[in-house]
Formats: structure tokens, C-alpha cells, sequence
């Protein structure tokens, strides 16, 4: 690879698409790294006959520019290299990470509802043989009974915001 050399800025094009990809706090940011330390990392950019197009180095070459800068740390690439550079990731979508969080969140609450509904069934029956033995011997407590059905009515939950909550009681990780 060559040497970076110095570049007039208003030599440099920037393709439509590279452009779409501003995003102006981060070019304050970099102007303010440029100022106190100055351009540290050179900017890519390809031939075309009387200009050169820009590769990579958007935020960089826009900082430049913001602060009056004449010209600019360029490495020169050629065509076939610049086809051949990955294009950067598409920015996270917020929207998607959450309905992915939420989609996960279901999985695993599904997961615990069908590894909970075998040890649910058997709790039922074992309650009924209590209930049925508590008859027989004619103890029934009321408080103990009261105290059953809210355990078994806390052990159902109805919607997703509950399952989270009884995960963090229980120490759970959702």
C-alpha cells in the first residue's frame, strides 16, 4: 500500500449512497478529535479521471470540511480494491432489536409454560388428594386451603409482562 499524500478537498466526489450514511453527531465528534489531535487516520479514495471518488472516510473528509480545511490525508486505492472493500453494516434498527427481544422473551416463556404443565398437572392431582384426605379426617383448615389456591393461581401466568415479573422473583433469567 502507498503512502498517504495530501488531497484538495474539492477534488474529492461523494457518491449518493455514501452520503445517506451522514450522520452529523458523529462528524462533530471527529472534527473535535481532528482539532485537538489532528487527522490521524487517512480518508480512501479511487481515480476517475480529473477527480477522485470517496471509498471510505465519509465522517472524516465531512469534519475537513466543516473546519475550513483545504486538504486531506488520502490513500490512493484502485478501482478493483475499492470494489472489493466490504460496504459497512447497516445501522441496528431499535424497532427490530425489540421485537426480536420480544420474540425471544416468548420462546422462552413457551419453553417454561410447557416444562411447568407436567409438574402443574401432578401439583393439581396431589392438591386434590389433599383436599380429599383434609375431608376424610375432617381438619380443613380454612387458611391452608386459601393458601393453596393462591399458589396454584400464581403459578398460571396470563400475560408476558407477568412471566417476566415472576422470572425476576424467582431469580430467573428471561
Amino acid at each position: 500500500m502507498t503512502a498517504p499524500e495530501s488531497l484538495p478537498i474539492d477534488k474529492i466526489h461523494v457518491p449518493d449512497k455514501k452520503r445517506k450514511a451522514l450522520r452529523p453527531e458523529l462528524v462533530d465528534e471527529v472534527a473535535e478529535s481532528i482539532l485537538e489531535s489532528g487527522q490521524r487516520e487517512a480518508i480512501l479514495v479511487r481515480r476517475e479521471k480529473d477527480h477522485f471518488v470517496l471509498v471510505e472516510g465519509l465522517h472524516r473528509l465531512e469534519a475537513c470540511k466543516a473546519l475550513g480545511e483545504p486538504a486531506i490525508k488520502a490513500l490512493l486505492i484502485s478501482a478493483e480494491d475499492a470494489r472489493q472493500r466490504e460496504l459497512p453494516p447497516p445501522p441496528p434498527d431499535p424497532e427490530r432489536e425489540k421485537m426480536e427481544r420480544l420474540k425471544k422473551l416468548r420462546l422462552e416463556k413457551e419453553a417454561a409454560d410447557k416444562l411447568a404443565a407436567p409438574s402443574r398437572a401432578s401439583a393439581s392431582d396431589a392438591a386434590m388428594r389433599q383436599r380429599e384426605h383434609a375431608g376424610k379426617t375432617s381438619r380443613s383448615n380454612g387458611t391452608a386451603a386459601s393458601k393453596r389456591s393462591r399458589q396454584e393461581q400464581g403459578s398460571t401466568t396470563r400475560t408476558l409482562s407477568d412471566w417476566i415479573k415472576q422470572q425476576e422473583r424467582s431469580g430467573g433469567r428471561y
